[in-house]
């Protein structure tokens, strides 16, 4: 069977049930109405153990039956009471088995803090499209500052929570407190009024604007335009630390850092003292450490132009020409009395050939023959004595070669350590102040070593 329209009329004849009306009544309503936002205040509120709510929606003139189901009850951030103004967004219907008519809905909120939120919306949406919350204008914090201004309620947990962190974390930075009162009437003026005071006065580094947590409208006075255009006017950076974590406000957007609590902003500000002092330790050891392995490099660079300096000295380079110009002399020298030596042996051997073939020397060999022979007769008994005498001499050279007399005798000395008495044959066993025993030919003496000096390198 066909449903009623809104516009049809039902034929005469034709009877409907109950059930059937109210159907057709509910399709109706369903149909003709979209998503609605009703402002009331709630009446006769009740919480089944389904977990429904099901209340009365009234104004001064006319009232409405309401129901939010568990599934949408669960997720209200208040707790719904009798007499309270909220807003209800939801559908309208009608509950078949009596006939009433009724609200369906969907979300609901307090309508004060509703109304709060919208303000609060509109003004985010209007000064960001003044560009109020422009990134680009946000200013950096100095890293170390020396004052710290703050701007929050003399008597409020924030300020002692704020001086907690600064006292602990960096007890250099001296504290300039703005007393403002931070809620109630009048409040965002006068906070805008202490902005502007700080940043006249410019006795700080930064500022933070804090405030401890709260309702919406506790914390509405951070919401207002004048503290939003205060906070973009200061000359001073300013770092709002209003509320919990969760809370938003203006004056977070507006800021140029937000903390998520005054504790927070306090830590924001301020550098960790301790880890500075770790910081300053590591560089000063790598400070250290570099110089050293510079002043190393450095040295080890002079020894080596020293070195090369030395070998590369003129003194060095003309000594060691003038030794080779000698060896060359002594060389030539050598060649030409070989040379010279070489030419009188030939010449003798000619004239001896000359000499040998005149008659005259024949009969003189003959008569040197004969004398010859006497004498050789007589040299054969001097040679036997000769060369004993020889090989007698030829041992006591020898023995006198090996002795370190003899060695003496030419002008050298023996040179040992007085206190050990070990001979020192290189200079590398000498060293300044060591007391010496040097042995002569014909005696010794005991000496002090002044310097030591290398022999030369060849």
């Amino acid at each position: 069977m066909a449903s009623p329209t809104a516009e049809g009329l039902i034929p005469e004849r034709r009877v409907l049930s109950v059930s059937d009306l109210n159907r057709a009544a509910r399709g109706l309503l369903e149909g003709g109405f979209p998503l609605l936002w009703v402002e009331g205040e709630i009446s006769n509120l009740a919480r089944p153990a389904s977990g429904h709510l099901y209340f009365s929606l009234k104004d001064s003139q006319a009232q409405v039956r309401c129901a939010l189901f568990k599934n949408r009850s669960q997720l209200l951030r208040f707790k719904p009471a009798d007499g309270m103004k909220v807003l209800v967004r939801g559908r309208v219907s009608l509950y078949e088995p009596r006939g009433d008519y009724q609200f369906i809905a969907e979300y609901m909120e307090d309508a004060g803090h509703g109304a709060l939120q919208r303000a609060f919306e509109e003004l985010k949406a209007k000064l960001a499209a003044q560009g109020l919350f422009d990134p680009a204008l946000k200013r950096p914090l100095p890293e170390m500052p020396r004052s710290i201004g703050v701007i929050t309620s003399p008597s409020g947990a924030a300020l002692h929570d704020i001086l907690t962190v600064i006292r602990r974390r960096y007890p250099l930075a001296r504290v300039v407190l703005y007393p403002t009162p931070v809620q109630g009437e009048g409040a965002a003026a006068k906070i805008a009024a202490m902005l502007a005071t700080a940043s006249t006065r410019a006795e700080c580094d930064v500022l933070i604007l804090a405030r401890g947590g709260g309702s919406l409208e506790d914390l509405w006075a951070f919401n207002e335009e004048p503290v939003a255009r205060a906070i973009r006017a200061s000359r001073i950076p300013v770092v709002s630390g209003v509320g919990h974590e969760i809370d938003f406000t203006i004056a977070d957007f507006a800021a140029d850092l937000r903390a998520p609590t005054p504790t927070g902003a306090a830590e924001l500000v301020t550098p960790d003292l301790g880890e500075w002092q770790r910081r300053l330790a590591q560089r000063e050891e790598h400070l250290h450490r570099s110089q050293l392995h510079l002043l190393q490099g450095l040295r080890r660079r002079l020894d080596w132009c020293g070195e090369r300096l030395r070998q590369l000295h003129p003194a060095r380079i003309l000594r060691d020409r003038s030794q080779r110009l000698d060896e060359l002399q002594m060389r030539l020298g050598r060649c030409v009395r070989a040379h010279l030596r070489h030419e009188r042996t030939r010449l003798t051997g000619l004239q001896a050939a000359l000499y040998a073939h005149s008659p005259t020397q024949q009969l003189r060999r003959a008569s040197d023959r004969l004398t010859a022979l006497d004498v050789r007769l007589r040299g054969a008994a001097r040679a036997q004595m000769t060369q004993v005498s020889n090989r007698l001499a030829l041992s006591m050279r020898a023995l006198d070669a090996v002795s370190p007399l003899a060695t003496l005798n030419r002008g050298y000395a023996i040179v040992s350590d007085a206190a050990s008495g070990a001979t020192l044959s290189h200079v590398a066993a000498a060293h300044p102040g060591q007391t010496v025993h040097t042995r002569l030919a014909d005696g010794s003496f005991i000496a002090e070593v002044k310097s030591v000096l290398p022999g030369e390198k060849k």
